[in-house]
């Protein structure tokens, strides 16, 4: 079975997959310095994928990781989404627009998503990984028969059994701290919060799997820590918010290095999904909205569409602004540099003076 370390992968570093942050820059100049890029393509159709791919693939000619949603698919709930949209109308009308009519599923889900395997089977990318849940057994079955090595974030112990009964070779391990979207297979269920140390041990105890840790690393002494506990490899995305290969726009940026980086929330009101953000205006708002949200992506619809309608009046207040619980740690340099700094820190935690 392929590992990292069978595709070449010398530091044991993975930048995590952030839909409309990493790109096709940051992936390869992450796999060119010796870790595993990773580029988000849940958001986009199979054409917008495959343009990503080849993208990356003319930066690097090193393994780098392609990101898939693999959520349920939303139920239309007329009456729950024109509760919500209502409850939303006086924030459009701040800047002039009146809300969206209804809500709509703006990106499918790769659990039913034929073109996206068909491209996927085409380009062959050296690694896939799925959030939010995994596929079917065929898809996983098509994936691996053209020499793809899978991998799918779990949020607790029946989550990975699950990702290892499938035959999925990694699995990446999200503690609560971890920014962004909550990769809890049903958002329904209780979740047990389960931090990264306590999580990545668990599953290195219960799985056969390798395991990647996820959730609130931002350097080489977190780095060392869940390496030390027994994972294969970490997981950083804040980390990475604020290289020059990133995509976030200057007032996240400013967010990342404001005094709110320390004081992070938990919402769906964005998308639909529970995911972890920098406190703006639109988390304030959420903690008073319907406590019923739309089915994530349905809710995510609106709120794109609002923060487009904002950031034409200049008040950037509305973004999705993902970060994790580590934010505050925050440093500003090119992901190259950062990957060898968090490497060099790594080999002195592990040799202290």
């Amino acid at each position: 079975m392929k590992t990292l370390d069978s595709l070449g992968i010398t530091i044991p570093i993975v930048q995590a997959p952030m839909a409309g942050i990493s790109t096709p820059a940051m992936a390869a100049t992450v796999s060119n310095a010796g870790g595993l890029g990773s580029i988000a393509i849940g958001a986009t159709d199979a054409a917008g994928a495959r343009t990503l791919i080849e993208e990356t693939r003319a930066l690097t000619d090193r393994p780098f990781n392609v990101n898939l949603f693999v959520h349920d698919e939303p139920e239309t709930d007329i009456v729950r989404e024109q509760i919500w949209l209502s409850a939303m109308r006086p924030l459009f009308q701040n800047f002039g627009m009146s809300a969206p009519p209804s809500l709509r599923k703006i990106y499918k889900s790769f659990a039913v998503d034929d073109d996206m395997l068909s491209m996927l089977l085409e380009a062959v990318p050296d690694v896939i990984s799925f959030h939010f849940g995994i596929p079917s057994a065929d898809r996983i079955k098509s994936l691996q028969s053209v020499g793809c090595l899978l991998m799918a974030t779990a949020t607790n112990i029946a989550e990975a059994q699950a990702i290892e009964n499938a035959g999925i070779a990694m699995i990446v391990a999200q503690g609560w701290e971890a920014g962004g979207h909550r990769g809890m297979f049903d958002p329904t269920s209780r979740d047990d919060r389960l931090g990264t140390l306590q999580l990545t041990r668990l599953l290195v105890a219960r799985s056969n799997l390798p395991i990647i840790a996820a959730g609130g690393i931002m350097n080489g002494a977190g780095i060392h820590a869940v390496l030390s506990l027994g994972a294969c490899a970490a997981q950083l995305g804040t980390a990475f918010i604020a290289c020059p290969q990133s995509n976030a726009d200057e007032a996240y940026q400013m967010a990342l290095k404001s005094s709110g980086a320390a004081h992070t929330v938990m919402t769906k009101a964005v998308s639909g999904r529970l995911a972890r953000c920098l406190p703006n205006l639109f988390t304030d708002w959420g903690a008073h909205a319907p406590a019923d949200v739309p089915d994530y992506p349905f809710a995510y619809a609106a709120g794109k569409t609002l923060n487009a309608a904002a950031k034409m009046f200049g008040e950037t207040g509305y973004g999705a602004h993902w970060a994790g619980q580590g934010a505050p740690l925050s440093r500003s340099m090119g992901a190259a540099e950062l990957i060898n700094v968090l490497w060099q820190e790594v080999v002195e935690n592990s040799h202290p003076q």
